[in-house]
Parts: structure tokens; sequence; C-alpha cells
């Protein structure tokens, strides 16, 4: 199975519905109104980057995020307040996720006093389950993958009456999801006084872990939006046993992943690319990179146990996934083609997100004593 898969993208972004919601969406002003709201810390690992090799690396931590401990609150808050604009009587939400999205439903669901049904795989950790009946949310596992519990939760709201906050779209479910995309500006745009602060962006390649798809297209479509074709290159990282989007970038369509879809990587371990999302990725997205659970272990590892004076950043397995695409990009001439197209060298300022903290401790805690 290929590797990596590298792209020529148009940067063109298409007019749709999901387009259309992203441009007249202000999410930032919406979350600076929740008592929960400060805005994650941006932080240099200068020693880092001088033992890869490059210029700069900055890494945004997600892991303080309205207090649960990854990004996913910002997608899930601000499109639940969209929808109860539109309709306050809503009793109940549900959504499928393999952790962070199902936490965060739960979370701003019960924040409105509304009730939260959450679906989860069968691969999804006893520690991921309550973080999310923490908030009061009724959690049910299925014996499915994430793909397919997405389509059960979507069959269960229609049945039920609920309604589906699903964090990836399909024919004639756009809306909610670009909602949820909208709400992911908020992060890139708290960067706007520093790295995003002028007509050239101060970064030139920033890698993203994939998942499904959604958060990396609203990634996409900010930079393009604002920097159109001075944008950073962008590299989109995925577990090598879940990878959805090399594999439909290679056959050209959105297909679901083959494989064992055996990863740590819980949050990235998804199906079929969303739909809008996918469309974003193909005209924005300059390469693909397939990692394995030891580069993201490793990553994990050095983030935990900083060079000298570096931050100490607390990152998941699907957190760290981005700067693991950095390390494996960097591990081995066999890349200098990938390298080449990013332009990824001694001069490059590169940024990551983490995007979840310790969310499985004790999946955590055993990586990072490992030898």
């Amino acid at each position: 199975m290929k590797e990596f898969y590298l792209n020529s993208p148009n940067n063109n972004l298409k007019s749709n519905i999901t387009n259309t919601i992203l441009l007249n969406s202000d999410s930032l002003s919406y979350h600076k109104t929740l008592d929960e709201y400060s805005s994650t810390p941006l932080y240099s690992l200068k020693n880092l980057s001088k033992k890869l090799g490059i210029k700069e690396i900055y890494i945004k931590d997600e892991s303080e995020r309205f207090g649960l401990n990854a990004f996913k609150g910002l997608g899930a808050s601000f499109a639940i307040h969209k929808l109860l604009l539109q309709n306050p009587n809503i009793s109940t939400f549900c959504t499928a996720t393999d952790g962070n999205h199902g936490r965060a439903v739960a979370w701003a669901a019960a924040k409105h006093k509304k009730k939260s049904v959450i679906f989860v795989p069968k691969e999804t950790s006893k520690e991921r389950i309550d973080a999310i009946s923490y908030y009061g949310a009724e959690v049910i596992q299925l014996n499915m993958n994430y793909e397919d519990s997405c389509k059960y939760a979507s069959k269960t709201s229609d049945k039920n009456n609920w309604q589906l906050v699903q964090d990836t779209s399909w024919e004639n479910y756009e809306e909610i999801p670009a909602y949820i995309m909208s709400g992911y500006i908020t992060h890139l745009r708290e960067m706007e006084n520093n790295l995003n602060n002028s007509n050239i962006p101060n970064i030139d390649i920033i890698f993203l872990q994939a998942g499904v798809g959604s958060w990396p297209a609203s990634c996409i479509w900010y930079y393009i939006n604002r920097y159109k074709k001075k944008r950073p290159k962008i590299i989109l990282v995925e577990p090598d046993n879940s990878s959805g989007i090399l594999q439909s970038f290679t056959l050209n369509k959105r297909i679901t992943p083959s494989g064992n879809t055996g990863t740590i990587m819980a949050g990235l371990n998804c199906g079929i690319p969303s739909k809008s999302g996918w469309e974003i990725i193909k005209n924005g997205c300059d390469a693909v990179l397939a990692i394995s659970d030891d580069y993201a272990k490793e990553a994990m590892r050095i983030l935990f146990f900083p060079i000298k004076d570096d931050k100490r950043i607390i990152s998941g397995e699907s957190g760290a996934a981005g700067l693991a695409g950095l390390m494996k990009c960097l591990d081995s001439k066999k890349y200098d083609d990938l390298n080449e197209h990013i332009g990824l060298d001694s001069s490059s300022r590169v940024l990551v997100f983490s995007t979840e903290g310790d969310t499985d401790k004790k999946s955590f805690n055993s990586i990072i004593n490992q030898k």
C-alpha cells in the first residue's frame, strides 16, 4: 500500500452550502461568550526544531480547550448553538463518535439543558465512554466500526426525532457538518495576532491529522480563503491502517479504506471521508502521508519528555499524529520526493496541532513509560 500521495491542488473553493456557511459564520465571537473560553496556547519548540534540522516548529495545544482535553468542543458547541437558534425546542442531540466529538456533543447539549444520546464503535475504551457519560449522555456501544456507527446514529435519530450532530457529511446531510467545520475556524483565527497575521503567513508548512476529513478541510478552507495561492503547504497525516483519504486520492474517488483498521490513533480511525470535506481537501491539500503507530508513540514521548527548555505537552495518540508525520518525512531519504514537493528543508517553519491530550490515560501512560 502507498505511504504517501502528492497532490497538485487548484486552490479553488466551490460555491456550495458548505462554503456559504463557512463564509458567513463567526464562531470566534460565539465562543468568546462561553465562560469556559480562552485561547489555547501556541508554543515554539526551538530545541526540537534544531534536533530535526528545520528552522521552526510551532504547536498549538488543544488539550486545554473548554476543559474537554481536545479541540472537538469548538465544532459541537457552535453547531448546537446554531441549531437551537433555528429550533429552541430540540430535546435530544445524537451523534456517533470514537471519543472526543461525542464528549463535546454531550458537554454542549448539557450546557443548554438538553439530552444527548451518543453511539460509540466496538473498539471504544471504557475511559472514553466514561468521559462522555460524565456530561449526562446516554452512551450506547455498538458492535460496529465508526462508519457503520454513523449510519446507525443517523437512522436512529430519524426514527426517534432526535437531532443528529455528526461531524461528517454525506448526500443531503451537509448543513450541520458545515456548522461544525465553522466552529473549528476559531482556533485558526486565534493565531491571527502571530502566525496568521499578515498577507503572507509566518509559516511555510502545516501537518494536519486527517480523521474523517472535516477538521483538516476547515483548516484548508481557512488558509485558501485568507491567503489564496500564498497559503502554506498542507500535508494530511493518517494511520497506515485507516487511510481513507490517501486511498481515496489513489483511486480518485471517496472510498471506505481497506485494511485491518487496527490503530492506537482512535480519533483518526474513520471510514469513508466526509463528502464536503473531501471536496475541499482535493482542491487544497498538497500531500497525504500514512504513518504507523510507532511514529505516533515516538511523537507522544518527544512531546512529553521535551528537549531542554521546550514546553512539555501532553498529547494523545491522535493528538501527536501531525508531529509524527513531520518526523517521518525527515526520517529517510526515501521521502525526498515528498519533501521536495512540499518544500520541507532546513529553512522551513512548520505548524502542527496537538488536537487532544491524554484522553485515554491508561493507554497514554503505557506508551509514555515504554522504553
